[in-house]
């Protein structure tokens, strides 16, 4: 089963919705930006319902019936793969993941997305002989065209963006090294989303980094998000020549006044939260009003952000932006791409992402 999304970054070149692709639903949290999870608050509305896709909740689920279904789709389609959960839980066996690869070698009119906070476990089955036996022998299943059986032989699938999950200045390190040692994909990234600090992700740019995304939590349990912490990675990206792209600010807006609905919160560039009687908050302290996702808005400096991957049009299994030594793909200042309209802040369609 896969389903159209609103996600923004998961878009079409064109502006067309792309899809989500959930082989395995369900997830455990592992950080601090899983401890608002948008996943586990609707699967686990749904726990007890019979013969709902979620009648397990946010338990840990295989679905082989849905592995095939990007073959089906003929259409050129990005995919977010697991937007219900982490491919890389420790639940997932090691042969399943290796038949999901399968299918992005053997698919390679699609663009696959997919995105972990796990990718240690990740670097260790890429490093292994055995594992990609496994991925040729699931994709020997699907009659692979000779790009396909190239692409498992080089260990390199042109078509996957592989991206990590950085919210703090912990989990990049973590996470950003291991993505490092990562060669498998078209495209390298990072969904700094939900921001929760201050990042310098300068290390990576130069040799890692192909895209970064950014955004602030939404949800009735948001964190606000400082306004320089999304600067500064802009500011970063721009610097490297690496396209940025700004999710969305979440549920706080930087601009506190206004109609007066709506909490106000402090937050300085620590992540420090005060309520604005509380006294003194820092000179770097901002105030920020709850307004929602949709009126907090895309615009960050009078702008929107929806720079891509050079090539993204990268559809028939053709390379993202240019080659490197290392078997990675990067885009170049002059291959930044800006998206020619706006893409609303709509909030995501829950049910069309399972």
């Amino acid at each position: 089963m896969s389903a159209t999304t609103s996600i923004e970054w998961t878009r079409s070149d064109d502006g067309s919705a792309g899809a989500t692709w959930n082989p395995v639903t369900g997830c455990t949290k592992v950080s601090e930006g899983c401890d608002h999870c948008y996943a586990e608050t609707f699967a686990e509305r749904w726990r007890g319902v019979p013969g709902h896709p979620f009648e397990q909740g946010f338990d840990v689920r295989l679905w082989p019936d849905r592995l095939g279904v990007p073959l089906r789709r003929r259409k050129p389609t990005r995919y977010f793969v697991n937007s219900m959960s982490d491919l890389l839980h420790d639940a997932v066996g090691t042969e399943f993941v290796a038949r999901v690869l399968a299918v992005i070698a053997v698919a390679q009119w699609h663009t696959f997305q997919l995105l972990t906070k796990r990718p240690g476990r990740l670097a260790s089955m890429l490093a292994d002989d055995g594992f990609w036996a496994l991925v040729d022998e699931a994709a020997a299943a699907y009659d692979p065209p000779p790009q396909a059986v190239a692409a498992i032989a080089a260990r390199f699938l042109p078509n996957l963006w592989l991206g990590v999950s950085v919210e703090t200045p912990k989990w990049a390190k973590v996470r950003l090294g291991k993505l490092a040692e990562t060669t498998v994909a078209g495209v390298r990234f990072a969904s700094c989303e939900p921001l929760l600090g201050e990042l310098d992700i300068r290390p990576w740019l130069s040799g890692t980094l192909g895209w970064v995304i950014a955004g602030g939590e939404s949800g009735p349990r948001a964190r606000p998000m400082h306004p320089d912490w999304a600067r500064s990675l802009r500011d970063q990206c721009t610097a490297a020549g690496v396209p940025f792209f700004f999710k969305q600010w979440g549920a706080f807006s930087l601009h506190a006044d206004g109609d007066g609905s709506g909490r106000v919160t402090v937050v300085d560039r620590s992540g420090q939260r005060r309520s604005v009687v509380e006294n003194p908050a820092p000179p770097d302290a901002i105030r920020m009003r709850r307004v929602g996702k949709g009126r907090a808005g895309r615009v960050l400096d009078g702008r929107t952000w929806d720079q891509m991957p050079a090539g993204a049009a990268d559809h028939q299994g053709k390379a993202v932006g240019s080659q490197v030594a290392d078997g990675s793909h990067f885009a170049s200042v002059s291959g930044m791409m800006d998206a020619s309209a706006s893409i609303s802040g709509m909030a995501p369609v829950f049910s069309a992402r399972f």
